[in-house]
């Protein structure tokens, strides 16, 4: 799969059923070239334009299954690295 086809998709937590958005960027190990994170990034409340603009950085670990439209993954968001 390549990353264009890879941020298509949205990102579905299964523990609240909620859309955290779509696939942003992707973290890598530099010595290993594996991938670390999917990061997604929180649009803002009126076209990304106002509101909160932060970004979820979600371990490879907790994605449970890539579909053909959606990424599921189980995190809770208290517990994951958020950056603003």
């Amino acid at each position: 799969m390549r990353f264009c086809e890879f941020r298509k998709k949205q990102v579905i937590n299964i523990c609240d059923c909620r859309c955290l958005g779509y696939v942003d960027d992707l973290e890598f190990n530099e010595c290993t070239g594996q991938i670390c994170a999917i990061i997604i990034r929180e649009q803002g409340k009126w076209f990304g334009m106002f509101g909160c603009d932060c970004e979820y950085v979600i371990g490879w670990d907790k994605i449970k299954k890539v579909g053909p439209d959606i990424i599921m993954v189980d995190v809770c968001l208290d517990k994951i690295r958020m950056k603003t």
